[in-house]
């Protein structure tokens, strides 16, 4: 089921391989536009985010691959599992990660999170990043392995 944040987020699926994945470099929130039975899918809390990412079309935003599935109550009204959302920014948002993208510079756009807020809005953290290296995923791991074990031995000596 859906954890429950403290700051009131609701969340519904997270893209964990992407922090392990890419430098994650800047954050946006954004809408996503949804049919009715995607939002009663997502209110009980069955969606995956494993493979997806976002893309510009035509001056808007796509999402991508984000598999949200069928409603079982849905009958004829269902929707595809996984066609492309667009995802509902201001346009100088938009301009933002569009230039970043088409200035290069390795950078991708990658959804964090796929949550419902405090008003019960369904909305995605889709961030900026760069692709990790090999070494770069080596030392990340290395430098969490040392914080739990430092972690570790605070609690032992206390």
């Amino acid at each position: 089921m859906a954890a429950q944040k403290s700051d009131g987020r609701k969340i519904v699926a997270q893209n964990r391989k992407a922090r392990h994945n890419y430098h994650i470099a800047e954050k946006f929130e954004a809408g996503i536009m949804l049919t009715g039975t995607e939002v009663k899918s997502l209110r009980q809390g069955r969606a995956s985010m494993g493979e997806s990412y976002a893309m510009e079309r035509g001056g808007e935003i796509f999402l991508i691959n984000a598999h949200i599935p069928v409603y079982a109550a849905g009958g004829r009204y269902n929707h595809e599992p996984t066609r492309a959302r667009k995802l509902l920014l201001r346009k100088r948002e938009i301009e933002k990660l569009s230039g970043s993208l088409r200035r290069g510079g390795g950078l991708t756009m990658v959804p964090l999170t796929l949550y419902f807020n405090e008003r019960g809005r369904a909305k995605v953290e889709i961030a900026m990043a760069s692709g990790k290296r090999k070494h770069d995923k080596r030392a990340s791991e290395k430098e969490r392995d040392w914080n739990r074990d430092k972690q570790r031995l605070l609690r032992a000596d206390n």
